[in-house]
């Protein structure tokens, strides 16, 4: 559990790593199921007295005998599924632990934040596992996986045909051990990697200076990611900053109050984000107070991509919507609700999404996302033709050969074998680039940041070089704003 300030103490706040995007849990206990019968329409309790009547038939009548753990469990999730909402969901116990041990930020498995629809995509797409973001310095991240990649089986087992749980399971193991996961990337790319897993520990930030430019990377929102921002902030206020780049990439969220203490170093006063339910308990305004760390006048940058989700897209919204900061990179995830963790039974319990949270210009991001002031791609989109040439490149193994000879490889020898690549394979030579840099970093910890290689980062200290910051913040708009010029575009029906 996580202590919280006295006025909120009795709220709890629950990171669940691996499982879901990083959403907002608060656990609470529930009444006993006595005391629902009493409350509700007769319909409502005539269905629950169906249920418990076809509880007590099976159990006296089945052909063979069957654990009354095992009807309960099985009727739990086939009411959470239901919902057809795959952030709502039944927790056994197995997965409850695995909430406890994710939420003390050590676990051991293979540094990969997932998730998995209930059913089949809208585009025919299987419901298979997908990759929210890597978790940095962990096998996962070290194998070169990315956000949006799906995880088409682990060890010969599609993933598309068995639980969240059983994935869990799958993934997590002894550190030392080998687990084998089929990669799809884009439309008609799939490799196979080879993980081992490892102890996890969740980090929380990294940060340097840039020049006069302070860089922070905030990976996780946990208990101390506000002091360990403001830490940040302090060592560049010493070292005389001039502006600042935030990076949010890869951030699969955590602590809702974390995520608004981090935006309390920016502003000062006003809206940060609120959310609404047809619960109205569950509605609440959270308003930054008066603790203001950044100069108002310091030329800010946020770096998002497809892996920023929750926490981190409150940020980005409450920054944005502020006018507070400039968002280079790519649209974030979209996740946009808030989940509650309830135990029950005796080791079991549910989450249940309970609330969607809204911007300060009153935009609900779900499923939407958040969209960059400036859109950088990272990594160009494949067409089949590049997930073809793609293969072959993976295929050759040529990059790790060149690394294993080359491990300290300069700038200009992996530029000279990015060209020579380029002409075989046919690939973007800064993608190639990239991958280089990848594997010669695969086996060290990464440094802090990576500007030759970062082409998203670099466009932001450009910026911030550049002198036209505040002519660009002038032309930045609200999510509101945009959402409405969105609605206007949309033809009239006739």
């Amino acid at each position: 559990m996580i202590q919280l300030s006295e006025k909120k103490r009795r709220t709890l706040f629950w990171v669940l790593s691996g499982l879901i995007l990083g959403a907002v849990f608060v656990g609470v206990s529930v009444p006993k199921a006595e005391a629902q019968n009493n409350s509700g329409s007769a319909g409502e309790r005539a269905y629950t007295a169906i249920i418990q009547n076809v509880f007590d038939f099976i159990r006296r009548n089945y052909v063979d005998e069957v654990d009354s753990q095992t009807l309960f469990e099985g009727a739990m999730k086939g009411m959470f599924d239901s919902l057809n909402d795959p952030h709502s969901s039944f927790l056994p116990s197995r997965e409850m632990e695995d909430l406890n041990d994710t939420t003390s930020g050590r676990f051991g498995g293979v540094g990969l934040f997932i998730s998995k629809p209930l059913d089949t995509k809208p585009d025919g797409t299987p419901p298979f596992v997908e990759v929210t973001s890597p978790i940095e310095d962990t096998p996962g991240w070290r194998a070169g996986i990315n956000p949006g990649d799906l995880i088409v089986e682990i060890n010969g087992e599609p993933t598309d045909v068995i639980s969240m749980d059983t994935v869990l399971s799958r993934l997590r193991g002894v550190p030392g051990t080998d687990v084998t996961l089929l990669i799809r990337r884009g439309a008609g790319l799939e490799f196979p990697v080879v993980l081992t897993r490892a102890v996890i520990e969740v980090p929380v930030i990294k940060y340097d200076m840039i020049g006069d430019t302070g860089y922070v990377r905030i990976i996780s929102f946990t208990p101390m990611t506000v002091t360990r921002t403001r830490e940040a902030l302090d060592s560049f206020k010493a070292k005389n900053y001039k502006s600042l780049v935030v990076d949010l990439r890869n951030n699969p969220g955590g602590l809702l109050e974390a995520a608004v203490g981090v935006c309390e170093l920016f502003l000062d006063g006003g809206m940060i984000v609120s959310t609404k339910s047809r619960i109205p308990g569950e509605n609440h305004e959270y308003k930054a107070g008066r603790r203001i760390v950044v100069p108002k006048e310091m030329p800010v940058i946020v770096l998002i991509n497809r892996g920023s989700a929750s926490a981190s897209e409150i940020v980005a919204g409450a920054l944005k919507d502020r006018g507070r900061a400039y968002l280079v990179g790519e649209k974030t995830y979209g996740k946009g609700s808030v989940q509650k963790v309830y135990p029950v039974g005796n080791h079991e319990g549910f989450r249940l999404t309970t609330a969607r949270y809204y911007t300060p210009s009153d935009v609900n991001i779900d499923k939407i996302g958040i969209p960059p002031d400036k859109e950088i791609q990272l990594y160009p989109d494949f067409s089949a033709a590049d997930a073809e040439k793609f293969k072959s490149l993976i295929s050759s193994n040529k990059i790790p050969a060149f690394v294993k000879e080359n491990p300290k490889a300069s700038a200009a020898q992996i530029n000279a074998f990015a060209r020579e690549l380029n002409s075989q394979f046919g690939l973007d030579i800064n993608l190639l680039r990239r991958l280089i840099r990848n594997e010669q970093t695969r086996t060290v910890i990464a440094p802090v940041y990576d500007l030759e290689y970062d082409t998203q980062l670099e466009e932001a200290v450009k910026i911030l070089r550049s002198g036209n910051y505040n002519q660009l913040m002038k032309s930045s708009k609200t999510l509101k704003a945009l959402q409405e010029e969105a609605e206007e575009a949309l033809p009239l029906a006739s």
